[in-house]
């Protein structure tokens, strides 16, 4: 029997290959991308950062920090690639979302030699920056943050803004339906903490696109310290001008795809809202559209997210969590640039998404702190001067 199923399997034989080294590949250094056009964009400092999303002393800082991870043994089988050219290569992965081919082709690399760059330059800018720009928050940062949040919006005792982002790719193989998510493509997801200064405090990747934004905060590392007290967290306080109220937890805001809890407050469910609820997720909205604006400004600077990528999930992981800690390099602490401020409440739109709402059961002390903090922000201690034209406007407006 088993010499009959021999005789019947064909024979695969390799390809053989024509050449050690492709023609092309050989002439990279008179003809590729990185010699030729990369060396010029660096007397262009407009033109050099358009091309790479990031100013030029930027970039050598950071070529600075990676060096001694990226460089490799020179052999005597072929000259080996600088690590300036790796991180030029991984950055214009990640600027553009150009395929593994085309990248290859302009710099003259071999297809796997792009993606073993990219997967290594990826895993070295991740343990390269998260230790200074995405450190394990400590009390003080979350007291930071806090203060940061009601300095800017308005929104006192408030330890970031959340939500989820999927992340499009390529179905992998036999995977079913494990990635297929409700918007009907195949997703990984990134559940992001931000702070008041679109910056990310906390990150969350690789999670299947099936899953709901609230079970992957439930099963992820910042829930499960949240529920067990370990998070470092300020004790509660009183809110400002408002000692009556008592002390109040320090909280998360998010939409309405997380369950309230005493620790993460969500908008009021339903329509035809009695005013004080209505003002109530305003002001929760105000707060927390900052994750949809860091979640932008991720996509702009790293215009990989734009596309559908066509790489393994372990690969896709590294990929997502570079992107987060480039883009807190890129944003220093403190920086106050003009995607937002204190006085741009005349074009928000706080109201909409919160009309079909669906209430998920909470328990009676996670009810408590959002009306306190309803309360709080309907009184003169807690409330703006344009909350009530918002919410009027809106009502007007059905």
């Amino acid at each position: 029997t088993t010499e009959k199923y021999i005789a019947c399997c064909p024979v695969v034989r390799r390809k053989r290959r024509r050449f050690w080294v492709h023609p092309i590949i050989t002439r990279r250094e008179e003809h590729g991308e990185f010699y030729r056009l990369i060396q010029e964009l660096k007397m262009y400092h407009e033109r050099f950062r358009g091309y790479f999303r990031m100013s030029i002393s930027e970039f050598e800082n950071l070529l600075q920090q990676l060096a001694p991870s990226l460089t490799k043994e020179q052999t005597h089988y072929r000259k080996t690639i600088d690590p300036e050219q790796r991180l030029a290569v991984c950055l214009r992965f990640l600027s553009t979302g150009d395929s593994y081919r085309t990248i290859a082709s302009s710099f003259r690399l071999g297809v796997s030699t792009v993606a073993s760059i990219v997967r290594e330059t990826c895993d070295a800018l991740w343990h390269c920056l998260r230790d200074e720009h995405l450190p394990v928050p400590t009390e003080e940062m979350w007291r930071s943050t806090a203060r940061r949040f009601h300095e800017r919006w308005n929104f006192p005792n408030c330890l970031g803004a959340m939500n989820g982002k999927h992340i499009f790719i390529q179905a992998p193989a036999n995977s079913g339906s494990l990635y297929f998510n409700y918007k009907g493509t195949f997703s990984v997801v990134l559940l992001a903490l931000v702070d008041a200064d679109y910056r990310f405090l906390v990150v969350d990747v690789g999670s299947y696109g099936s899953n709901s934004d609230g079970g992957i905060f439930a099963n992820s590392g910042l829930g499960k310290a949240l529920r067990d007290g370990t998070l470092n967290v300020s004790p509660p306080s009183e809110l400002p001008g408002a000692p009556e109220l008592g002390k109040l937890n320090h909280v998360i805001v998010a939409d309405e795809a997380f369950p309230l809890k005493p620790y993460l407050l969500r908008p009021y469910p339903g329509r035809c809202l009695p005013t004080e609820k209505r003002i109530f997720n305003y002001r929760l909205s105000r707060a927390r559209r900052i994750s949809e604006n860091v979640f932008g400004i991720l996509s702009q600077r790293s215009r990989v997210f734009q596309r559908t990528l066509q790489v393994q999930p372990s690969v896709i992981d590294k990929v997502v969590k570079a992107a987060c800690g480039l883009c807190n390099y890129l944003r220093p602490k403190g920086e106050d640039q003009n995607h937002a401020t204190e006085d741009d409440h005349d074009c928000e739109q706080p109201l909409q998404g919160f009309e079909h709402c669906r209430g998920q059961r909470a328990s009676v002390e996670a009810q408590n702190v959002r009306e306190l903090y309803k309360e709080y922000f309907n009184s003169p201690a807690g409330e703006v001067a344009w909350q009530y034209e918002h919410v009027n406007h809106a009502l007007g407006n059905r």
